[in-house]
């Protein structure tokens, strides 16, 4: 369910701070895109601003809190067992609070939508896609310091997602440090070869995931505050509990071909938001 409240213009905040670390937007990326070609993934390093990295936290807990609100964002609320299954569901915004799991749609705020635009993400669309590039979604996904929902085994594609063909470029951030008891991605490395483990995509079946011991080839992939992830859209990845008692945040951008559509029949059909056509970008 979408966040319908009214939209907050008069914001106190005038961010002109930089998005990225100094050269990190012409920093290689030969090494990391050919692991992410071969493995799935793939790691840049430190990318972000340290205080740019303050920005965003602090926006994330804003917007959380309910002190910033941008009409249409999508609230999905932890689960108070901690357990996927027990998710709720369709609830969307359920007040102010820190637990939300996720937050989609934030290319509607100006302050995570930069980062959206930054050089080096554009360097990294460009050499995987071609032709004009679009953003399918722009989410935060959070762990509360109390412990958060574990994510199972999963694939971002398939028929659920709804798109005449899946896209394969997610940029994900570490907002903060993400150590493996903190919850880190874990990946099973060069599974997203092997294409989509069921039509529907999304969230691995037990028994399928059993049958390919993925528990025992799992790979943790912990990062510090400030460090990218690239993962391709079918590999498998899962993420556990947070047992740090501090909140584990990360902006995850997913990228396409603005040749990919929207085939969903139920409702109107979907449009993307075209990136990386205006030179320059700042905030201000």
């Amino acid at each position: 369910m979408y966040h319908q409240r009214y939209v907050c213009v008069n914001e106190p905040e005038h961010y002109t701070r930089s998005v990225l670390l100094p050269r990190a937007d012409a920093m290689p990326l030969e090494a990391a895109l050919a692991n992410y070609e071969t493995q799935g993934w793939a790691r840049l390093g430190p990318v972000f601003d340290p205080d740019y990295l303050a920005a965003l936290r602090e926006r994330a807990d804003r917007i959380m809190l309910g002190e910033i609100v941008h009409d249409g964002l999508f609230f999905q609320h932890d689960a108070a067992t901690g357990r996927y299954d027990d998710l709720p569901r369709g609830l969307g915004w359920q007040g102010p609070s820190l637990r939300y799991r996720k937050i989609e749609k934030l290319e509607k705020d100006p302050v995570f939508r930069a980062v959206l635009e930054n050089a080096l993400f554009e360097r990294i669309a460009r050499a995987r896609i071609d032709g004009g590039i679009v953003l399918y979604r722009a989410v935060l996904f959070t762990k509360a310091a109390a412990g958060g929902t574990e994510l199972p085994w999963h694939q971002d594609g398939g028929s659920f997602w709804g798109l005449s063909r899946d896209p394969s470029l997610q940029i994900w951030s570490a907002l903060d440090d993400t150590p493996v008891e903190a919850g880190c991605v874990e990946v099973i490395p060069g599974s997203h070869k092997h294409g989509l483990a069921t039509p529907l995509g999304g969230v691995i079946p037990d028994d399928v995931a059993a049958r390919h011991d993925a528990a025992a080839r799992a790979v943790p992939l912990p990062a510090k505050a400030g460090e990218c992830l690239l993962i391709h859209n079918h590999l498998w990845h899962r993420s556990g509990i947070n047992r740090t008692g501090r909140p584990r945040r990360a902006f995850t951008v997913c990228l396409m071909s603005e040749a990919i559509r929207c085939t969903r029949r139920k409702r109107a059909a979907r449009t993307f938001l075209p990136l990386f056509r205006r030179k320059g970008v700042t905030l201000g």
